[in-house]
């Protein structure tokens, strides 16, 4: 058993900032990879973002490129997603996922089917 929250949403203006944390407790995430997904009224949950469990390699949806970084600090048991440069189309509600199945794959998976953890997710409203 994993649990992941999050934290750090909120409201910001256009072209502001905001750090997105996921804290997990019960098991040590370091040979997890993590995703950032978002969910938006009305729409499927998509993915942002996915750091793998060794050197960290990363991949993004094109749409958050350039502007989104996804982290992670194993010590702490934390994943991070750094956004700038925000719009309102990035508005949704933010969700933290683990893939705990240990198959040790290049990259992050990129479909919520590939995690089987969540939190509990953090609202990030962007306003024009």
């Amino acid at each position: 058993q994993v649990q992941l929250v999050e934290s750090g949403g909120g409201l910001v203006q256009a072209g502001g900032s905001l750090r997105l944390s996921c804290v997990a407790s019960g098991r040590s995430i370091n040979h997890y990879p993590m995703g950032w997904f978002r969910q938006a009224p009305g729409k499927d949950r998509e993915f942002v973002a996915g750091i793998n469990w060794g050197a960290g390699r990363t991949n993004y949806a094109d749409s958050v490129k350039g502007r989104f970084t996804i982290s992670r600090d194993n010590a702490k048991n934390t994943v991070y997603l750094q956004m700038d440069s925000l719009k309102p189309e990035d508005t949704a509600v933010y969700y933290c996922a683990a893939d705990t199945s240990l198959r040790y794959t290049t990259i992050a998976p990129l479909g919520p089917k590939g995690y089987n953890y969540w939190g509990q997710g953090t609202q990030v409203t962007v306003s024009s």
